[in-house]
């Protein structure tokens, strides 16, 4: 709990705060900063001390009262609840020619990045829009931990992420993606077709081992067969911890297991 050097606010003080938080945040769909916030409580209700409403206002996404009401999309952003389907859109459903789908990829490189890659103790298909943001959510999404019979553990899981593009026009969007993956993620990969143009992939090639992203080729035509080829390793880096937390926390449980 933070420590604004001032004593509990009172009930009425705490009531009055909150309501006009919440209503501050249902006005405000694009969600509000916590300064902001704050700077726009006081003005609406000057009797009550700048510290208290900071002390009232700091927890709104944790607190019993308010958690279904206010969450936040990024550090210091408060928004209301009611806008978090806001950007929702429908699964994408790409097909890459013969009635093959993009999501019929998803299930055999996850398999590949664990059996195969061993980047993963566990991958599971994602996509669609589950972590409802405008950066997107992963078409793969993995954790590698620790096994009992490893000498030396690792301190926590690692999350891996995963771009899948069967569409070879549309393969700077998705380094892009796979770029916005690093923000919760230890490894990114991006993963698109064998007959790409050459010059695409050379670029591609050379942008994933400026930025530490994983390329790999796959023969976009049969599921059953697409043969994945690692063209770049993705490099390891350290995620933003906050944005890890966020999107786990929407992650299937069976990733978990």
């Amino acid at each position: 709990m933070q420590d604004f050097g001032e004593s509990m606010p009172s009930t009425t003080q705490r009531e009055s705060v909150t309501k006009k938080a919440l209503e501050t945040l249902k006005a405000n769909p694009g969600g509000v900063r916590y300064s902001e916030l704050v700077r726009k409580i006081q003005e609406t209700l000057p009797n009550i001390p700048a510290k208290t409403i900071q002390w009232i206002v700091w927890n709104l996404d944790l607190r019993e009262d308010t958690k279904k009401e206010v969450y936040k999309p990024a550090r210091g952003l408060y928004r209301h609840t009611s806008f978090r389907d806001a950007q929702t859109e429908p699964p994408e459903l790409i097909y890459a020619g013969g009635g093959v789908a993009e999501q019929d990829f998803y299930q055999p490189f996850a398999d590949w990045l664990k059996n195969d890659l061993e980047d993963c103790t566990n991958a599971i298909p994602l996509g669609g829009n589950r972590f409802k943001d405008k950066f997107g959510t992963p078409d793969v999404i993995g954790l590698y931990k620790s096994r009992d019979t490893d000498i030396i553990k690792m301190p926590t899981p690692e999350v891996v992420s995963a771009e899948i593009k069967t569409d070879a026009t549309d393969l700077i969007r998705a380094f892009g993606q796979a770029c916005a993956y690093k923000l919760f993620s230890h490894r990114s990969y991006l993963v698109v077709p064998k007959d790409s143009p050459d010059e695409d992939l050379a670029r591609l090639d050379s942008l994933c081992m400026i930025f530490g992203i994983g390329l790999v080729l796959f023969g976009s035509s049969k599921p059953n067969l697409p043969e994945f080829d690692i063209r770049v390793r993705a490099a390891k880096h350290e995620p933003d911890m906050f944005y890890v937390n966020k999107y786990l926390k929407m992650a299937p449980e069976e990733l978990f297991s």
